[in-house]
């Protein structure tokens, strides 16, 4: 199938939810994915984070297709083959951090998506509250979070300008500034009793790569417990080795939350997410509180499995640290860039105001290479943690030209927003006039009907004196007629 082919039936069949690029990828391996004409690029996103181990790593492709001709799902009415060794992976590496003596066993609920592992933890928190606190329904987040897009995940998505064509969402969410620790207190203050949790990233991925203060997240978590609440770190994008050293960012900040969320990274690419949270606080769920018909399917358990086992056993905390610092000092490096932000490969990289980064990006995909941007001038890498030196090399030798090459599309654009406007402005002047046409022929058409109905009205009254004249005419003739014969009989 070609890509005009592919792209047609996108554009009709497809709800329009995403502005994609113009290229459809058919192949991948390791760092590179191939479009339908064989041209291949570096691939720095990874799916957004999810392609961990590379495309197509052999052993989850192994993984997935010896399940596949298994058993690929039957419900959470069951138990799981897999499914129980993925959540104690789990449940060890959220306790690497932890003292020996501090150690219990973390619980896990499997859902598809990052929204819906962090719809499941708002859920969790308020009935936690409700059941073993004050009862409080609040959750606390940060101005600029990004958390998902169900309503309840979009209500705690502190961003006015996603948030707005949805209004009302549900209540409950009040966004604070981050890293602002006197904000902090003083919402205790102001909410007693109805805080259930605080809900954070430690590094906001859609809000421009912005690392929350270490600092920060250790006061939020001790005035949550002081206060009777909970804490929620939502770990959906920086998760699974993402930013180095340790499997989860909370052990880089050195605090442990009593829930976090997962996804991206877990299951190179099959759909799955999760909310984990210390043992006491899951709890709280009883049958029926909660659920989902595909969370953690044997499909979806075998290819976390092989993805998880491979992260744990492959040293690959100390690879993405030392990938990561290697990337950023490539960057910083960079005329064109005048900060680098993130950690591990999760790394935002900010341009100079003259380099718009959308254009950088469309750029950069003509050229070979998948990158993202976040806002006008900050662009986002989480390339495959698998990459190498040689990869980071290719694309910095590249980005100076790419740069130079966004100008022009910036001028392309331009160009054609210029040529829409007068397309549109051509359009709206053809209406106008054929409205006013239309206009015209309303009226000239009502003062026909005016002419036609006094016509019809004239001949209405002429065909009323006619037929009142004949009536009389045929009423006299038979008087007449009567008389006459009544004459006769008299004779």
């Amino acid at each position: 199938m070609t890509f005009e082919e592919v792209k047609k039936l996108d554009d009709t069949y497809i709800m329009h939810t995403f502005k994609r690029k113009p290229v459809c990828f058919v192949e991948g391996e390791g760092v590179t994915v191939k479009d339908e004409e064989g041209k291949e690029y570096l691939d720095l996103l990874s799916g957004i984070g999810v392609d961990s181990l590379g495309h197509c790593h052999p052993r989850v492709a192994e993984a997935i297709a010896e399940q596949a001709q298994k058993l690929i799902h039957v419900s959470n009415y069951f138990y799981i083959e897999k499914r129980g060794e993925v959540a104690k992976l789990i449940s060890e590496m959220a306790n690497e951090c932890i003292p020996t003596f501090f150690r219990a066993p973390w619980k896990t609920f499997f859902a598809n998506s990052g929204a819906e592992a962090n719809e499941c933890a708002i859920k969790l928190a308020r009935l936690w509250a409700k059941k073993e606190s004050s009862g409080g329904h609040i959750i606390l987040v940060l101005e600029g979070s990004f958390h998902g897009r169900t309503l309840a995940t979009l209500a705690a998505t502190a961003q006015p300008d996603k948030q707005e064509p949805f209004q009302p969402l549900p209540e409950g969410f009040i966004a604070i500034p981050p890293n602002d620790i006197n904000a902090l207190r003083n919402i205790w203050w102001e909410y007693p009793g109805q805080i259930a949790a605080i809900m954070m990233e430690p590094i906001q991925g859609e809000g421009g790569v912005i690392p929350i203060d270490p600092d920060y997240l250790f006061e939020a978590t001790k005035l949550e417990r002081r206060n009777g609440a909970l804490s929620i770190l939502d770990e959906v994008q920086t998760g699974f080795y993402r930013c180095g050293t340790y499997p989860f960012m909370f052990q880089n900040a050195g605090i442990t939350p009593d829930i976090f969320t997962f996804a991206k990274g877990v299951a190179s690419g099959m759909p799955m997410g999760g909310c984990v949270a210390r043992i006491e606080v899951a709890e709280a769920f009883e049958p029926g509180d909660h659920g989902s018909t595909f969370g953690g399917s044997n499909l979806a358990a075998a290819a976390a499995y092989a993805t998880l086992d491979t992260l744990k056993t492959g040293n690959f905390g100390e690879r993405v640290e030392n990938r990561g610092d290697y990337f950023a000092d490539k960057l910083l490096a960079l005329d064109e860039i005048t900060e680098v932000r993130g950690s591990g490969l999760m790394i935002g990289a900010v341009l100079k105001d003259e380099f718009k980064a959308p254009f950088v990006v469309d750029a950069a995909l003509d050229a070979g290479f998948i990158i993202n941007a976040t806002d006008e001038h900050t662009l986002r890498f989480l390339p495959p943690l698998i990459i190498e030196e040689k990869d980071i090399d290719k694309f910095i030798a590249a980005l100076p030209q790419i740069c130079i090459d966004s100008k022009q599309k910036e001028i392309e654009a331009a160009e054609a927003a210029k040529k829409a406007e007068e397309e549109a402005a051509a359009a709206q002047e053809e209406y106008d006039r054929l409205m006013k046409e239309a206009e015209n022929v309303n009226a000239n058409f009502k003062e026909v009907m005016e002419m036609l109905k006094d016509k019809v009205g004239n001949a209405e009254d002429k065909l009323g004196d006619a037929l009142k004249k004949d009536a009389a005419q045929k009423k006299s003739s038979s008087d007449d007629a009567a008389e006459g014969g009544a004459s006769e009989e008299t004779k």
